[in-house]
């Protein structure tokens, strides 16, 4: 089965649409190789955490920052495809 990404958000802190446009990039980057995205209001205040199948990938906390979504990209191909090139946004 294809993995899953959830985008897990404050919504107090009105993240709501930032994690919708950061589904949007990703549905449209990686519509064959992944399920679907989840975007799951938090419970605790400021937790924006993005995660593939459980295993998380980027954790605003942790880096004290939101990803870009060159990065974000980055990070969710190399979990989901690996051999996977993202043209302009791949790594140089």
């Amino acid at each position: 089965m294809k993995p899953t990404v959830s985008i897990e958000y404050c919504p107090k802190c009105g993240w709501m649409l930032r994690s919708a446009y950061m589904a949007q990039e990703l549905l449209t980057t990686f519509s064959d190789e992944v399920h679907g995205v989840l975007l799951q209001p938090s419970k605790v205040s400021g937790s924006y955490v993005i995660g593939v199948d459980g295993k998380v990938v980027f954790n605003r906390k942790d880096e004290g920052r939101f990803p870009e979504i060159k990065e974000l990209k980055q990070l969710v191909r190399d979990v989901v495809n690996p051999e996977k090139s993202l043209g302009h946004s791949d790594k140089k």
